[in-house]
């Protein structure tokens, strides 16, 4: 079985730092498990690594797409599971998106989410608010796994129950979820507090970096906040500013709001699913103790 390191957490708990320092150590490749970064031209809003930072490490999954594709878990399972299955060394997948991590790394099955699947007509002329209230109304635990802004996943969860009459988070439930990887799961965390103050500092450095010209390029290009790239968090809260509603200074308050929300959910999600290692990257000793373990992992991994 082959081993995989994944490095998982919240938004701005110290993940990239981390996988390249186990890249070095190990050695290894890293694959990345994030939902956005994917998508060229979304670089700031994304928190992308540039090729500057990545000390030569091979970095895969990034820049893959221009920004106007579609992007789904099912992609993701496909193309890194081919990455992991090419890797001469250690594969590292480092990322925060849940869902994406399951998905490559246990016997998950899309039959019942294809995005070929039409999604139901009378749910396309909804606003999205009233759509994610009907989904917190008819599956509550399916809910808890989607963005109130993923129009998209929203209107599929309730276009699956409409038309199999079973709730979405019932039929993955039923799935036999084994790990299909010997993975070790790494989980970068720091104090609640801790965590929102790096949050915050984070959304003001992408101010500082241009996130306003970024979005403004996007929207040059023909991309609209409809898009699948734009649904992340640090792009979708552009919308109102770019209708005139509010100001850029409010974007970014709603923008910290939201990434704060977002490493809540991402705590709860990862504590549920995964069984996860969690440490303090900020805490030489910790940071040390789960170095420690990784490699008594991969020890074990080549003496088996």
């Amino acid at each position: 079985m082959r081993k995989v390191l994944v490095i998982a957490g919240p938004t701005a708990s110290g993940k990239t730092s981390f996988s390249l320092e186990m890249a070095e150590l190990l050695p290894g490749e890293i694959i990345s498990g994030d939902s956005i970064q994917v998508y060229r031209g979304l670089d700031i809003g994304s928190g992308k690594i540039m090729p500057a930072e990545m000390r030569g490490i091979p970095h895969h999954l990034i820049d893959i797409l221009d920004p106007g594709a579609s992007f789904s878990a099912a992609d993701f399972q496909h193309l890194a599971r081919r990455e992991i299955g090419k890797c001469p060394s250690m594969p590292i997948i480092c990322g925060g998106t849940g869902l994406y991590l399951k998905a490559c790394l246990y016997d998950y099955r899309f039959e019942e989410e294809t995005e070929e699947s039409p999604a139901d007509e009378a749910y396309e002329q909804m606003d999205t608010a009233a759509l994610y209230a009907m989904l917190l109304q008819m599956d509550p635990a399916q809910s808890e796994k989607i963005h109130p802004n993923n129009r998209r996943r929203i209107i599929r969860s309730l276009t699956i129950q409409k038309r199999t009459g079973r709730r979405q988070s019932e039929i993955v439930a039923e799935q036999q979820h084994a790990m299909i990887y010997d993975a070790f799961i790494a989980g970068c965390t720091q104090p609640r507090e801790q965590l929102y103050d790096r949050i915050n500092a984070r959304v003001e450095q992408m101010f500082r970096a241009g996130l306003q010209a970024e979005v403004e390029g996007l929207l040059a290009q023909g991309i609209t906040f409809a898009s699948p790239c734009m649904r992340g968090i640090g792009y979708q809260e552009w919308a109102p500013y770019f209708a005139h509603a509010c100001t850029a200074e409010e974007v970014k308050e709603e923008i910290q709001r939201h990434s704060r929300q977002y490493a809540k959910r991402q705590y709860t999600w990862l504590n549920h699913q995964m069984p996860v290692h969690w440490f303090e990257p900020d805490q030489p000793a910790d940071r040390d103790r789960m170095k420690e373990e990784i490699l008594r992992w991969k020890s074990q991994s080549l003496s088996g």
